[in-house]
């Protein structure tokens, strides 16, 4: 793969036209700081997507908009918006009724930002003498001042409020009004991890009391203000709640879920909402199927924090630019609790929150394999159609999914026995073919009667919805009955997964019925529909208006703005009743509570087992629990850069293992860019082909898009991408383990990974798979070449055929022909590989080998993990085997045994090393002290082979070479 430069040294230019260019770098770059925060990376409008007028397959323009010309900056400072757009009330305040609230007009010619403004005046003040102490935990009470209303409700005119500073890297700032019910999630839902105890704290807190109270946390080795509340507009009142903090830079990354179109945020005034729906990420402003209020914040110097609100109500933040970058905090309910955390960079940072919040488990290893679903299976010999094509076109994949259509009308733990009729005999198949099973499960459980009746003839023994009434585990409406909405069986209703002890008891029953009654013995359970979702507004009987349902406030959320604002719209009625609280408070953490108790059901019913639990809705902390995916996306170019977009963030999220439907699950598929996508997914974490029944636009059926639906070359060329995923999956492997024991995350951006080059912070179309592999794909089409940045190092592609010498860091373009994906190995790592198999049950028996990629001092380091790949305590147990390989300026490799609690099955052995950067062949080659044969050692390309070697796998060695 040919690399060519796009930059020049210049040294040959006459010093005068130096000088000439300097100055004209200096006027742009004063024009692009001018032009910053009108940056239109993330514009609001939606882009074009799949419509009835798009023939199958034609390119949809999603073209970048035009930046507008600059706006002259109308601020002196971070300014917090008076009239909020509220979807309750869409009108706006003119100039006087601005005055009128104790606000200021400003004229301005920015499309977005508020002319009416919050003065200093509104907020809350701190009476005496109080300060932020010296020790561990500060407290004070504050009093209003300002209006005592808003939207005609009461504002709080105390409230208390709490720094306690967790450990070095660590606080929490916590208010609460007085004399409040309001509302906090409880322990049982999301318990934060306290680190050790401060010893030596890397900041420090002030309480900031004129003009407006505030609460300042600074860097100490940086003097960086990381956190600073002392804005106007600080509220407290039961349904509407605000606070603002200043940045220090405008580089955020986080907050989710929405289909951002950049990885760092577009800082131009844009708002985001925050409440769990069923919407698919299509029109990019609305919020999705998961909420998780975290960011992180990448400081000039290259360090970084991050900053979690730890409240599950309806919620949104307005964002704005430099050079007064601020976020303004609007939720409907609750208390704010803040957690921040402070990191070296930002890895450092990010293991922190996930310390706080949970670190994800081990994966089962089948599940890093390739994955073929889709929705539409008529029956079970159009599945095994499928499946047995892939298999004879020997495409490498591990599990089988079933979606929704090998249930009994869409019952639960059911399946048809006339459409799927030998369903069990089949996942027996599919077991002994070394290969895995996963079903899908939706929330509602079928209550019509008819059908339920129906799925009972089916399925002897089935009475999920009698004994769900019997035990009491289903949401309330108001009056205390039980709330029927209407999902894929019709008349539904809603397991209350927040009454955790009694529904667990619960599910562990039908998921057993399923397995044992039905016979299908699934191995992983993918929990969809859970946001919770209802094809009807609130419940069949509709909801009753009041202020749960209506609230006084509507953030900015998909369909606020209907019944004259509302909330329930998709979903239930926010006045229903649950065991945390009312559906109001607790809506976001539906999914959460689900996967909580779906993977509590499956440890008691395998309690040596990994569960393998996908879920579509999560909350902060349910990575403790399943894994997820970005839902239903499109068949279109701009989705594969957006699945890069939402994989990144959901690692900022805690969720390593998460992925997008290849090829899009709405729309027939180009194939020239499915094929692509195929290739991107080679380093998914999570890698399913899954796509629709119909199209979204019109009710044609939707064609397969498996490897092996394709002609001869596509599956040739996705079948080499496959068997290079499975090569590397050692690898993968250990970066999971990373993940689960240090909360490093599997995926990073480049960012992540070198924070201190700023050409590498608004990079989200090239991606790092751990800390050794950068991934370069194709996102456009009809392109043979792509354009990369390589940060400073050496890096090294797989053939050998190129290594990139990157000493600054520097713009490339890389040739990318149809069949071939770049991706290059960072100078500096060893990485380990195995040959692959057609699933992980046969690969992992294979021979390994190692990829040792030099750095400058000819030097390289790597890790490998294995054990059992599915026990659920093999850390805990100490039954695993770690080792060390170490790469010493070009002379020694030495392979160390860290931790030798597994034995891997068979003689499983080391039988090749490769080393890329090498500038001489070794004239001799020592194994442990034994002379090799030149036989042995080749030259492939530029890559130093030691080749038919036998290194077990569980036991210490060293290869020596002289270098002359």
């Amino acid at each position: 793969m040919a690399a060519t430069g796009r930059s020049n040294s210049g040294r040959h230019t006459c010093f005068m036209c130096i000088l000439f260019m300097m100055s004209a770098a200096a006027i742009v770059m004063s024009a692009l700081v001018l032009n910053r925060m009108l940056n239109d990376d993330d514009d609001e409008s939606p882009r074009s997507t799949l419509s009835p007028d798009t023939a199958a397959g034609q390119k949809v323009d999603s073209s970048t908009p035009q930046v507008p010309s600059p706006v002259p900056e109308f601020r002196t400072e971070a300014v917090v918006d008076c009239d909020p757009p509220n979807q309750r009330d869409p009108s706006r305040v003119d100039q006087e009724q601005c005055g009128q609230r104790q606000c200021k007009w400003i004229q301005h010619s920015h499309e977005r930002a508020p002319r009416c403004v919050l003065t200093k005046s509104v907020g809350y003040s701190l009476p005496g003498n109080v300060q932020a102490g010296p020790g561990s935990l500060s407290e004070a009470r504050i009093v209003r001042k300002g209006p005592t209303k808003i939207y005609d409700r009461p504002v709080y005119k105390e409230v208390d409020v709490s720094v306690d500073e967790y450990g070095d890297n660590a606080l929490r700032i916590f208010f609460r009004p007085v004399n409040s019910s309001a509302f906090e999630i409880p322990d049982e839902a999301l318990k934060i991890n306290r680190p050790s105890p401060a010893t030596n704290k890397k900041y420090k807190v002030e309480f900031v009391r004129e003009p407006t109270f505030g609460i300042k946390v600074t860097r100490k080795s940086s003097n960086t203000v990381i956190f600073d509340s002392s804005l106007p507009g600080l509220t407290f009142s039961d349904q509407f709640l605000q606070i603002s903090t200043r940045l220090p830079t405008d580089n955020v990354y986080g907050f989710g879920e929405h289909n951002h179109r950049r990885y760092r945020h577009d800082m131009n005034w844009k708002t985001w909402g925050m409440f769990s729906r069923d919407f698919a990420p299509n029109d990019e402003p609305w919020n999705l199927y998961s909420v998780h209020p975290v960011y992180m914040n990448l400081e000039s110097d290259g360090q970084a924090n991050m900053v979690f609100l730890k409240n599950s109500n309806a919620m949104e933040v307005t964002l704005q630019p430099s050079p007064y970058p601020a976020i303004t905090y609007r939720t409907i309910g609750g208390v704010l609790d803040f957690y921040v955390f402070l990191g070296e960079n930002p890895n450092h940072a990010l293991q922190q929150y996930i310390q706080a919040i949970g670190r994800p488990p081990m994966p089962p290893y089948w599940s890093l394999g390739f994955h073929i679903c889709r929705w539409g299976y008529r029956d079970l010999p159009e599945m095994k159609k499928v499946h047995e094509r892939n298999i004879l076109a020997e495409i490498p994949f591990d599990t089988q999914w079933g979606d929704i259509d090998y249930m009994y009308k869409k019952f639960d733990f059911t399946y048809d026995k006339t459409t799927f009729a030998s369903l069990p005999q089949f996942v027996e198949q599919v077991h002994n073919r070394g290969k895995k099973f996963v079903v899908i499960v939706d929330s509602g459980i079928g209550a019509n009667k008819t059908l339920y009746a129906e799925a009972r003839s089916n399925s002897s023994g089935y009475s999920m919805y009698d004994d769900a009434v019997q035990r009491d585990v289903l949401v309330k409406n108001a009056t205390g009955d039980i709330l029927i909405g209407k999902v894929w069986p019709g008349q539904s209703v809603f397991p209350d997964f927040t009454n955790v002890n009694k529904i667990t008891d619960f599910w562990a029953r039908w998921i057993k019925f399923f397995v044992k009654n039905e016979s299908i013995p699934a191995d992983g359970l993918w929990i969809d529909m859970d946001e919770p979702a209802s094809f009807i507004p609130g419940s069949e009987n509709g909801c009753q208006r009041n202020d749960w349902n209506n609230p006084p406030f509507i953030p900015k959320i998909k369909d606020g703005e209907k019944d004259g604002g509302s909330l329930y719209y998709k979903t239930l009625c926010m006045d229903a009743q649950q065991n945390w609280g009312r559906h109001y408070d607790v809506h976001s953490m539906y999914g959460h509570s689900e996967s909580m108790v779906t993977y509590r059901a499956l440890t008691k019913l395998y309690p040596n087992k990994r569960p393998f639990i996908v879920t579509r809705s999560s909350f902060a902390g349910t990575s403790q629990y399943a894994s997820t995916w970005l839902g239903d996306n499109d068949g279109q170019w701009s989705h594969m850069h957006d699945s890069i977009v939402g994989m990144l963030e959901y690692q900022m999220f805690g969720f390593p293992m998460v992925g997008a439907d290849i090829c899009g699950f709405f729309g027939a598929d180009q194939r020239e860019m499915c094929l692509r996508w195929y290739q991107l997914a080679t380093f998914y974490p999570f890698a399913r082909s899954h796509n629709g029944i119909y199209s979204p636009h019109n009710s044609s059926f939707v064609p397969d898009q498996d490897p092996a639906f394709w002609d001869p070359d596509f599956v040739r060329i996705v079948r080499n991408h496959l068997l290079l995923r499975y090569k590397f999956l050692p690898y993968m492997y250990t970066c999971f383990k990373e993940a689960h024991v240090d909360g490093k995350m599997v995926l990073r951006s480049l960012m992540f990974e070198f924070p201190t080059d700023p050409n590498t912070w608004a990079i989200d179309q090239q991606f790092m798979f751990g800390s050794s592999i950068l991934v370069s794909p194709v996102l456009e089409e009809n392109k043979k070449t792509v354009d990369a940045y390589i940060p400073k190092g050496r890096w090294y592609t797989y053939n050998g055929d190129n290594e990139v010498n990157s000493w600054n860091g520097q713009n490339y373009t890389l040739d990318a022909p149809l069949h071939v994906l770049n991706f290059h190995a960072k100078g500096g790592s060893i990485i380990p590989m195995q040959d692959p198999g057609n699933s992980t049950h046969y690969s992992r028996m294979n021979p390994m080998g190692l990829w040792c990629a030099l750095d400058e001092s000819n030097s390289a380091s790597g890790s490998l993990f294995m054990d059992d790949g599915e026990s659920i305590d093999s850390i805990a147990r100490k039954n695993y085997l770690e080792l060390r390989f170490t790469l010493q300026k070009g002379r020694q490799l030495d392979i160390n045994v860290m931790h030798g609690g597994y034995t891997p099955p068979g003689n499983l052995s080391f039988t090749s090393v490769e080393i890329s950067g090498l500038s001489v062949f070794p004239t001799s080659v020592y194994i442990d002290g034994i002379k090799m044969d030149a036989s042995h050692i080749r030259l492939k390309r530029k890559i130093l082979q030691f080749v038919d070697i036998s290194l077990a796998v569980n036991k210490n060695h060293t290869i020596t070479w002289n270098p002359f």
